[in-house]
């Protein structure tokens, strides 16, 4: 069974940093991108980040510079690594695979398909 699984969500004050998870299982991340994606109460679903399967990262403009994607194959997991964080980062946080998807350019920050986690709420509040 396809599975993926974020972890590390929590409350946060606003300049903090937080380090999501995304573990998969039943499949082999070789293969797959990885994006992370947020949707803010009463917003719509956003990109955030890309690695793709060679290793290509992209990121969302509002994102860029504070937050770093990687990846751990041998643990098939990625990570999302959120430094100064603000409220505007509040949102649910998703992780999704996609075989074989580019990184590059701007079609993965509206990407559907795919499989996805359930996704862990990140709180930025003083």
């Amino acid at each position: 069974q396809l599975q993926l699984v974020e972890s590390g969500g929590g409350l946060v004050q606003p300049g903090g940093s937080l380090r999501l998870s995304c573990a998969a299982s039943g499949f082999t991340l070789d293969y797959y991108a990885i994006g992370w994606f947020r949707q803010a109460p009463g917003k719509e679903r956003e990109g955030v980040s890309c690695i793709s399967a060679g290793g290509v990262i992209n990121y969302a403009d509002s994102v860029k510079d504070r937050f770093t994607v990687s990846g751990d194959n041998a643990r098939n997991t990625v990570y999302l690594q959120m430094n100064s964080l603000k409220p505007e980062d509040t949102a649910i946080y998703y992780c999704a695979a996609f075989r074989l998807a580019p990184c590059r350019g701007s079609s993965w920050l509206t990407r559907s398909g795919g499989y996805w986690g359930q996704g862990t709420q990140v709180t930025v509040s003083s």
